[in-house]
């Protein structure tokens, strides 16, 4: 063997130098910047390392007395400003000189995969939770680390060992000392790491990552021993030992909520999958003065330890749950690629959206079947139901437009969100489902109807639903942005197809023809307003407003004409149509006028301007808009 040139000064005679198995150039190079993307996550690693060999010390011990943990065991972290080092102890099963050597001499060997081969046969509440699986974790140390320092000592072993490197491509061997099992890995801090020497950024950084792994945590501050974990990962507990209190403030720890959950999901995969899942929807929505970002921030553990909160392991459209979901089945250094090509993260995330819509669902048929089952005499001593916590239109009224957007950009869940959704309607109060639209439909019905703007006020008056009202249809009423697209993409629900309202004027019988009296006033008006309408024409459908505008049946309607046009998008569709009533006072004294050839094109403006203002939008130009109003009243021609 060689001897270390740069090992520190008074180090043994018996220091063995010796070379990294591996290109540790390159390797090093690899983990410090590329695999990692946070140089904090060298705390995490390091921590799940010493919680690993707890653990397997741990489980050791249940057959060999001899290797039985301390009481007291676990994890001590002392950082020291004044030697710029920090220091990571455990009280696990150590190492001896050969094991030091192989798992921290060659990268990508993991000690802690070995040990998993070898107890695949214990039974699994035996089992210990190992979380390091690559072998690499280890190595991001060095992203702070000048130089990194291990002293072990095997449990069952009276020698200690210690192995030194600056990652440069060796390491050194050399006997040691420690009073007791375990293992201590000194990091001599870089120059620019100075943050990792303060007690309350470690405190930080653990509570972030390891807040909930089984294993006791403990930082030195100001010469004492404090806790610095909560040390119970409750979703790992079975849910029958889990009080409503216990989710609530789990719930609030979370996402710093101050509401309460409405409902929670609590359960336990086993088998080809294995992961447990504690999720919460909340009962209202955070405050966010500008819009977030559409993705799940559902937090991805590996045996308790804190991952990521950005694996989406929920879609954009269920954005609103929160919660934990913690896996068996993959490696702790999981990188941002694996998330999302593993089929195991596949498989979680479908079993995981499956279990929500399930409980929205039971959630949707328990309000249904309450609404509808008969009114009980009064029980005193009954618990009174919360509308809060147990009402779904309380969830739908939070969360039914985000849910929505599932309809839009995901094929495969509409058929589950269709009987989840709740409207408004032109004939019935309070929210109705698609299920009970299609139970009340006429018998010479054949379409779902549903119209989309901006208030439900302003939809119940609009002239379109005269001509419905006239054949007893029911229109559906929506307000959301995303309701102006969805219906298109689900195309129908129980084979009967969504209609806008609009574009399906059709549907209410044959059009109304052209009386000759009447023929003068179209004329004239198609040619005052060539260049903002595709045509004049009569309404059979309309009973009490004087006009209209449509859109044509083929491209946007006209609200949705008018979203695309916020956004700066193209508004395709073409011109909109202008119908008239034919049966109107003010219509009928406007062609008794074009018929003696006096002009109309100020009362057609007008018309169109009204006709605007019924569909949410303003006039063109309000102040020509103001002085035909008053010219029309005081020529009386809005009573002839």
């Amino acid at each position: 063997m060689e001897q270390d040139q740069t090992a520190p000064t008074g180090a043994p005679a018996t220091t063995e130098t010796k070379e990294f198995s591996a290109e540790v150039g390159r390797l090093l190079d690899l983990v410090v910047n590329a695999l990692y993307s946070e140089r904090e996550i060298f705390l995490r690693e390091l921590v799940a390392n010493a919680a690993d060999a707890v653990d397997r010390r741990r489980f050791l011990g249940l057959t060999d007395p001899a290797l039985a943990l301390p009481a007291d065991a676990g994890v001590i972290i002392t950082p020291d400003k004044n030697a710029r080092q920090i220091t990571i102890s455990d009280d696990g099963l150590g190492m001896t000189r050969d094991e030091l050597v192989a798992n921290l001499g060659t990268i990508a060997r993991s000690g802690t995969r070995a040990f998993g081969e070898t107890v695949q046969d214990a039974k699994p509440e035996e089992r210990p939770s190992l979380i390091g699986q690559f072998g690499v974790g280890f190595y991001s140390a060095f992203m702070v680390s000048e130089r990194v320092e291990v002293i072990s000592r095997r449990a069952g072993s009276d020698e200690a060992w210690s192995w030194r490197s600056a990652g440069r491509g060796s390491f050194d061997v050399s006997p040691a000392e420690r009073a007791t099992p375990g293992t201590d890995i000194i990091l001599h801090i870089k120059a620019d790491a100075d943050e990792f020497l303060e007690p309350m950024r470690l405190q930080t950084i653990i509570r972030k990552w390891a807040d909930h792994i089984s294993v006791p945590i403990k930082l030195v501050r100001d010469g004492k021993a404090e806790a610095a974990n909560e040390g119970t990962a409750l979703w790992r507990k079975p849910k029958a030992e889990v009080t409503p209190a216990e989710y609530e403030d789990f719930y609030r720890h979370l996402g710093h909520f101050f509401d309460k959950p409405w409902a929670t999901l609590h359960w336990r995969a086993e088998g080809a999958l294995e992961y447990s899942a504690l999720l919460f929807v909340p009962e209202q929505p955070p405050f966010d003065p500008v819009e977030g970002e559409r993705t799940s921030k559902v937090r991805l553990h590996v045996r308790r330890m804190f991952i990521t909160d950005e694996a989406e392991l929920l879609p954009p459209w269920l954005r609103f749950v929160q919660g934990v979901v913690d896996t068996e089945d993959l490696p702790l250094n999981v990188s941002r690629e694996m998330l999302q090509t593993t089929p195991v993260m596949a498989r979680i995330r479908k079993a995981v959206q499956n279990r929500v819509l399930t409980e929205l669902k039971s959630k949707a048929k328990a309000e249904a079947k309450a609404e509808t089952a008969p009114i009980a005499a009064e029980d005193e001593d009954a618990p009174a139901a919360d509308p809060v916590t147990d009402g779904y239109i309380r969830f739908w009224e939070s969360f039914g437009t985000i849910l929505k957007e599932g309809l839009w950009e995901d094929a495969g869940a509409r058929a589950d969100i269709a009987p989840l959704l709740r409207f408004h309607s032109s004939t019935e109060d309070g929210w109705t489902s698609l299920a009970d639209y299609v139970a009340r439909m006429k018998p010479d019905q054949t379409a779902i109807y549903f119209l989309a703007g901006e208030t439900i006020e302003q939809l119940r008056h609009a002239p379109v639903l005269e001509g419905y009202r006239a054949r007893g249809f029911e229109v559906l009423l929506m307000t959301d942005s995303i309701d102006a697209f969805w219906p298109e993409r689900m195309g129908s629900f129980e084979d009967k197809p969504l209609r806008n309202a609009r574009q399906a004027l059709a549907d209410l019988g044959d059009a109304a023809e052209v009386p000759e009296a009447l023929k003068p006033l179209i004329d004239a008006m198609t040619a005052a307003l060539a260049d903002e309408i595709a045509e004049v024409q009569p309404a059979a459908h309309l009973s009490e407003s004087p006009v209209m505008l449509v859109s044509g049946t083929e491209g946007a309607d006209l609200h949705m004409q008018k979203l695309l046009r916020r956004a700066g998008r193209p508004a395709w569709g073409g011109k909109p149509h202008l119908t008239i009533n034919p049966r109107h006072p003010w219509i009928e004294a406007l062609a008794a006028l074009a018929a003696k050839g006096e002009p109309v094109e100020d009362e057609a403006r007008l018309l169109l301007d009204l006709a605007r203002v019924q569909e949410g939008e303003g006039p063109v130009d309000p102040s020509a808009f103001i002085r035909r109003v008053v010219g029309a009243i005081t020529a009386g021609r809005t009573t002839r």
